[in-house]
């Protein structure tokens, strides 16, 4: 029994070890297969590689990520035979300002031509983008049309629109100095007859397509996504005041209260020091809205429409009415220039606020260096698939004492209508903005707001 039992014990320690030695043989095997493997992927790598090299090298005197016909259309009829109305045409600009703004960008722009490819050059990159801003085509379109890829495309718009809000911001889109702000009033005072008015805010809905996520937010009263632009504007329709990027849901008022325009107005920051007298009383500087926004000390609007208001009332209105067509012109001249911000925008909701405010500049920048701006162009607008939602804001919102300020403008307008010989406001002459900027006396007035 002893000498089986041992014989038992060496058969296991025998079976045990042919299975060591069996797993060990296995083991060497797949280190050995992947080794040669890996030897296989690395000799294919070099090739490959060397292939490519060989590519660059045999193609080093052509241009990269273009094609024959699309690099002609641009070296050869947008930059040598494009006259000045297909500038503004088609770049929404003439072609004086579009070089402006290409030199203005190329701190941020500029890019170094290597061994493997040539550097797309500033003016295409900028060109790209500007024609994405004003036609709102697709990628793929402007892919075609200017020989790049679709993700060239989108990456100059992105890389653009960065560009003008680091870089430009600050020259054409600030909030006015105090002596900016006395030329400002004056100019209100002059063509708009609105005494001690800085400025005129209004909101703009921007649509958007379905985003993935947060649906409800940007669905707005209308029944349509969108994103908001708040806006301030000057008597020449320029905007100095923006804050873009609420969801469509967001209330006008609430924009309002969460902008640094709230915060500066109500601590006095758009008002000289000391305040300028109407009718020997003394009052701080002025912004204009509609029923959307809360009546303060220094943000008027019309009285309700009801059967109660008086004469002065109704006088009042009319004026504010008719400055605050100024916003409302500025609006459209906007959305007509960059239609972007008049079709469903494709973009992803990120880059949605950054390209609105990169649009106001460029508004701006055209507006300050005289760029024509074509009629036609308001005609593609003036049929809007989707009507901007309106609001009303409760009386109790208002802040009762802004009423002295509200009584004294309609005291101050009927002390007005007693000098001009008792006209009714029905029978004020009336002109809108966009007479005034077509007229020959923008460029005077341009030149006093030439730093805004």
């Amino acid at each position: 029994m002893a000498r089986e039992e041992s014989a038992r014990h060496l058969k296991a320690l025998l079976v045990h070890l042919l299975r060591q030695r069996r797993e060990e043989i296995n083991n060497a095997l797949v280190q050995r297969r992947n080794e040669i493997h890996r030897r296989i992927r690395h000799r294919k790598f070099l090739l490959q590689r060397m292939k490519r090299m060989r590519m660059i090298a045999s193609s080093a005197h052509t241009r990269p990520w273009t094609i024959t016909e699309t690099t002609d259309w641009w070296e050869r009829v947008v930059m040598k035979e494009f006259q000045p109305r297909d500038w503004l045409e088609k770049f929404r600009m003439s072609k004086d300002t579009f070089f402006l703004l290409c030199n203005k960008l190329e701190p941020r722009l500029a890019r170094m031509n290597t061994n493997f490819r040539q550097a797309l050059p500033l003016e295409k990159r900028v060109a790209v983008a500007l024609w994405r801003l004003a036609t709102n085509v697709e990628y793929r379109t402007i892919s075609v049309l200017f020989g790049v890829g679709c993700s060239t495309v989108g990456q100059c718009v992105r890389e653009v629109c960065h560009a003008i809000v680091l870089l430009l911001k600050s020259l054409y889109l600030r909030q006015p100095t105090e002596q900016e702000l006395d030329e400002t009033v004056r100019l209100f005072s002059m063509r708009w007859g609105f005494p001690h008015c800085v400025g005129v805010i209004d909101s703009l809905h921007i649509p958007i397509i379905t985003p993935p996520n947060k649906t409800t937010h940007c669905w707005n009263r209308n029944g349509w996504h969108s994103v908001v632009l708040q806006g301030v504007v000057n008597g020449l329709g320029q905007f100095w005041d923006v804050c873009a990027g609420f969801p469509g849901s967001t209330e006008d008022v609430t924009i309002l209260q969460n902008s640094t325009l709230w915060t500066t107005a109500s601590e006095g920051g758009l008002s000289p020091q000391p305040p300028r007298n109407v009718l020997g009383q003394p009052l701080g500087y002025l912004l204009l809205g509609d029923s959307a926004y809360p009546l303060q000390n220094w943000l008027l609007k019309c009285y309700p429409e009801t059967a109660q208001l008086t004469p002065r009332q109704r006088r009042f209105n009319y004026h504010l009415r008719h400055a605050h067509s100024v916003v409302e012109n500025a609006f459209q001249r906007l959305r007509a220039r960059w239609q972007c911000l008049h079709k469903r925008n494709d973009c992803r909701l990120d880059l949605v606020p950054t390209m609105i405010l990169a649009c106001c500049i460029l508004h701006n920048m055209c507006e300050v260096h005289g760029d024509a701006f074509i009629e036609e162009w308001v005609e593609e607008v003036s049929q809007a698939e989707c009507l901007q939602p309106s609001d009303t804001l409760p009386s109790y919102m208002d802040d009762p004492n802004a009423e002295r300020v509200r009584s004294l403008l309609c005291d101050y307008f009927y002390q007005q209508q007693q000098q001009d010989g008792g006209h009714n406001a029905d029978s004020l002459p009336y002109r809108s903005v966009a007479s005034f900027l077509n007229s020959a006396e923008t460029s005077a007035a341009a030149e006093l707001l030439t730093l805004l």
